[in-house]
């Protein structure tokens, strides 16, 4: 019995070894830091409807959330952020810690459209999953520090679109 449950424990910090290499990096000495980064359009009349970007503009001054639950589905993280003049957004989640497994961005965390400043194209998406919770992607974005490591994670891209088209006859 007590041999099953050692092989159990080898074999699950083997698994986290390989999944997620950020955490058991050669530097446990280092904090990591955790950014979730993406874009947020204004979805063109054209597209509205479909999953289509093509023809879309980023919007400026628009707001996105980062959520993160734990294992018990518990919102662990929350906090609103702001595009930049390109409709880009940085988001470093400060005091966000990765205690276990299922606290790993990739599981725990997602980003949501909050609003738009446009008057003219704020109504909510589910383009990437905007409205419900865009999933984050690692894409082996990486900073070391002398005393951290930040890991970028992408979502998206998002979008609001038009509440109001040209009807095309």
């Amino acid at each position: 019995m007590a041999s099953s449950r050692l092989l159990i424990l080898f074999a699950s910090l083997m698994v986290i070894e390989l999944a997620f290499p950020t955490i058991t990096a050669a530097h446990p000495e280092k904090k990591i830091e955790v950014v979730v980064e993406g874009i947020v359009y204004c979805q063109s009349c054209e597209a509205a409807g479909t999953w289509s970007l093509t023809g879309a503009k980023p919007i400026p001054a628009a707001k996105v959330s980062v959520i993160c639950k734990n294992h018990k589905d518990q919102v662990s993280y929350y906090k609103a952020f702001e595009t930049d003049g390109n409709g880009y957004f940085y988001a470093q989640l400060d005091g966000y810690t990765i205690h276990s497994l299922f606290d790993h961005p990739l599981q725990a965390c997602y980003v949501k459209l909050v609003s738009s400043p446009l008057e003219n194209c704020n109504l909510l998406t589910n383009v990437n999953k905007g409205l419900y919770g865009a999933p984050l992607r690692y894409e082996n974005k990486k900073f070391y520090g002398k005393d951290y490591l930040t890991v970028i994670y992408a979502a998206g891209p998002v979008a609001f679109r038009p509440d109001h088209c040209p009807v095309h006859s």
